[in-house]
């Protein structure tokens, strides 16, 4: 990707996508975030507000309502619904918001094209690959055809994270000087992070390890 601004980022609010709101914002001009009814949209919209005022970056809010109204998941179901403990298969697969980013990603090329913008860019990770299918490389590259071949601008899908671990973010992150105390992850959505949930003990442990790192670096 060029230098030039002209890229769209999906933006939650979350550790992962604010990062990349601070590692790219050179070249990111928008950042979109949606609200589908899950139970920490309300907790991330707030977070995605202030790092975009700081930044000075335009942020468009888009509600999808029918998600939550015909779709099944733990994260629409409200916080008892959701599991404790790590990401596993068997625990986790509950939080699954089916076809979430292909809807998001969607609407995202729409909005990018009616704007001049050039790219859209998102924030999935390696460690979403087991659990989420549209996170993985092959939905990822299958997207990005579809959103070229479907565009008159031939709009481009980036996902630089796609292949880097959790504490590979925390790190980039830090080294950017993030106040990750102003983004939200618990997918319980109270006030207050559980603490208990998958999403919860990913991120301790990611800050963890990469707060470490750093320490062993600087001395």
């Amino acid at each position: 990707m060029g230098r030039e601004k002209n890229a769209a980022l999906i933006y939650s609010g979350g550790l992962d996508s604010t990062t990349m709101l601070y590692e790219y914002a050179s070249v990111i001009s928008l950042a979109i975030n949606f609200s589908y009814g899950s139970n920490h949209n309300a907790e991330e919209r707030r977070c995605a507000r202030y790092h975009c005022e700081k930044l000075g970056i335009e942020l468009i809010e888009i509600d999808l309502p029918f998600v939550k109204n015909h779709f099944e998941s733990s994260l629409l179901s409200g916080a008892e619904s959701v599991p404790d403990g790590e990401y596993s298969d068997e625990n986790m697969s509950s939080t699954v918001v089916p076809f979430r980013n292909g809807i998001m990603l969607s609407v995202a090329a729409g909005v990018a094209e009616s704007k001049g913008l050039k790219t859209i860019m998102m924030a999935n990770h390696g460690g979403d690959h087991s659990i989420y299918p549209d996170c993985r490389p092959e939905f990822i590259e299958a997207m990005s055809k579809a959103i070229a071949t479907g565009t008159y601008a031939g709009i481009q899908l980036e996902a630089p994270y796609t292949n880097l671990t959790k504490k590979d973010l925390a790190l980039k992150g830090l080294k950017l000087g993030i106040d990750y105390s102003m983004t939200y992850s618990c997918y319980r959505g109270g006030i207050q992070p559980c603490g208990r949930c998958a999403t919860c003990l990913e991120r301790e442990k990611a800050l963890s390890e990469a707060f470490k790192e750093m320490q062993l670096k600087n001395n």
